[in-house]
């Protein structure tokens, strides 16, 4: 495994693979720096850089797999920054002194698997987790910086923390003014229906108010018109009552009864002496007894009809059956409903339900989104100008001296990300007009163009390491070398991974990789000193196992280094 940099922030460090297209087994081990893969075409530098985009959470095509395995596997292990150790933590995965595992599963036949740090995670999730670690260029992002959106977004990523500050500053005020106008249309287009509901809830609240009903009335009313409507069945049951404790002129009553029946306990005391103690139970019942009676009696004399407070209650209870009906079950149900009308009501009332009011807020929002996007498109013109005269330095070193990289914010309507629209345009010379990247540059200057902009905006990129797939296509000879030059320039602050068939870029590398096949087998193998001038010297078309060809070609290829290189 590769040792560790001491103060590498992040950075592949292994990559194994099993199983994937022509590889059988491969170990790469990546330094810091920059790291060339070279080796003959068909040998399967292509399965490398697919292998990485699966560790990023890329689709997992089964074709990929291996003739005649049943799945193909890749590993990798990344040093990983404080951002994705804590986004992984949170993830459930483990981290051993710095390094996360990452891993992709391709089964020939059924579904492909993830895993993060040793646990289960959906591909997805590596996408999140550890692609903004890496920084692919190949044709697909030279395609991409044909695009307005890659071309706004690049620039504004030149600007840095000030830069990015404004940015968050116009988004927050453009999402404020497009809510408060979705706000406006939304109280014009229901304005009739607003007004109709304040009147209903008006009328509701104000009858919920005249009753001025408290929890649990509606069950104590039930009770009370129960109880007068039974005035008569009570009479009678209470007056049946009343007789069996009292007695009548034909029967005697309860009470008699322990009357006599207490005196015979008395008339055996003289016998036993124990029979004392019920003689005192008996009075003591009779007395309870009696006046129980009288309490009947109380009750009786007090028990009337009240005709007129059956029919007050009657019509209390259909009131509040009117007002519970389709809004809750019972008094207390229904005097929650009402706390919560009246907060509606409020609400359909409020300065924030007033169309002219909110119409003067969104005014307001919408100068505040013209004034901050007026400070973003001054800042954006400012960056353009910079990036323009840096990347024009770059593309001169890069066999397009008379080239001009032409940075255009023009003035557009308000959008999501500003008051202009961001268009980069080549001039490959002065005599000739400016054009859009889709239009006017071939793939080879797509290519250094895209390298110029990379070596400007690599020290403020937040990724850590970049990947190259035919940045040198369509160059050679003295623009080869300075396309290495600055590739070893930006791998002084990035690692920095290519894939090359220049000799003259390879020549940059602190770490080389020859990927190689043999009998339908690819290897991948780390080389140096007299290995790696044999590659060199082959992908220069010499002899490799020729000492003198080997000699000739490192002179060749040093002394046509740019002179910062040494």
């Amino acid at each position: 495994m590769a040792q560790r940099p001491k103060d590498a922030e992040a950075m592949i460090s292994t990559i194994e693979i099993r199983g994937l297209g022509v590889i059988d087994r491969a170990v790469l081990e990546f330094g810091e720096g920059l790291t060339v893969l070279t080796g003959e075409t068909g040998a399967g530098k292509t399965m490398v850089l697919t292998s990485l985009g699966l560790l990023l959470g890329g689709r997992a095509d089964p074709a990929l797999v291996r003739s005649g395995e049943k799945r193909a596997e890749v590993d990798g292990v990344f040093l990983a920054d404080e951002a994705a150790k804590e986004a992984a933590l949170e993830a459930g995965a483990s981290i051993d002194e710095g390094e996360l595992i990452v891993s992709r599963t391709l089964a020939a036949q059924g579904r492909s698997r993830a895993h993060l740090g040793g646990r289960p995670v959906p591909a997805s999730l590596l996408s999140e987790i550890v692609s903004p670690l890496i920084s692919i260029h190949g044709q697909a992002e030279q395609m991409r910086l044909k695009s307005p959106v890659a071309q706004r977004e690049l620039l504004d990523a030149y600007g840095g923390e000030k830069h990015a500050a404004l940015m968050d500053e116009y988004h927050a005020a453009w999402r404020e003014a497009v809510a408060l106008k979705r706000q406006l249309d939304d109280l014009l287009l229901h304005r009739e229906d607003r007004a109709s509901e304040m009147e209903e809830l008006s009328e509701l609240l104000g009858k919920i108010d005249a009753l001025d009903l408290h929890p649990g009335e509606d069950e104590e009313l039930r009770l009370e018109s129960r109880r007068l409507m039974g005035v008569e069945d009570l009479r009678s049951y209470v007056g049946a009552a009343t007789a069996m404790l009292s007695g009548t002129e034909n029967a005697e009553g309860a009470a008699s009864l322990l009357r006599q029946a207490g005196e015979r306990t008395a008339q055996g005391e003289g016998l036993d002496h124990s029979l004392e103690e019920f003689h005192a139970r008996f009075q003591s019942a009779i007395i309870d007894v009696e006046t129980l009676a009288d309490d009947l009696r109380v009750y009786l004399r007090n028990l009337e009809t009240d005709p007129a407070r059956l029919s007050e209650i009657h019509s209390r209870r259909a009131q509040i059956k009117n007002l519970l009906e389709g809004r809750a079950s019972d008094v207390t149900e229904l005097l929650a409903w009402a706390d919560e009308a009246r907060k509606r009501f409020d609400e359909l009332t409020g300065s924030a339900s007033d169309p002219e009011e909110v119409r003067q807020t969104l005014l307001k929002a919408q100068e505040r989104v013209l004034e901050i996007g007026a400070r973003l498109r001054k800042s954006r013109l400012a960056l353009a100008s910079a990036l323009s005269r840096k990347v024009d330095a770059e593309l001169a070193g890069l066999a397009m001296k008379d080239a001009h990289l032409e940075i255009e914010v023009v003035k557009a309507r308000p959008n999501p990300h500003g008051l202009d629209e961001v268009t980069i345009l080549l001039r490959p010379h002065p005599s000739t007009k400016a054009r859009p990247l889709g239009q006017g540059a071939s793939g080879g200057e797509l290519s250094r163009i895209m390298l110029a902009l990379e070596v400007v905006l690599g020290e403020n990129s937040s990724a850590h390491t970049f990947i190259f797939d035919e940045v040198d296509s369509g160059i050679g000879g003295r623009t080869a070398s300075e396309v290495g030059s600055r590739l070893a320039r930006l791998a002084k602050n990035k690692q920095v991974i290519v894939v090359t068939h220049l000799p003259q870029v390879a020549v940059f590398a602190s770490t080389h990789l020859v990927v190689s096949k043999t009998q339908g087998l690819t290897s991948v193998t780390a080389v140096s000193g007299s290995e790696r001038e044999a590659e060199l010297t082959r992908m220069m078309g010499g002899n490799p196992h020729s000492e003198a060809a080997r000699r000739n070609a490192i002179e060749v290829l040093t002394s046509a280094m740019p002179q910062s290189q040494g």
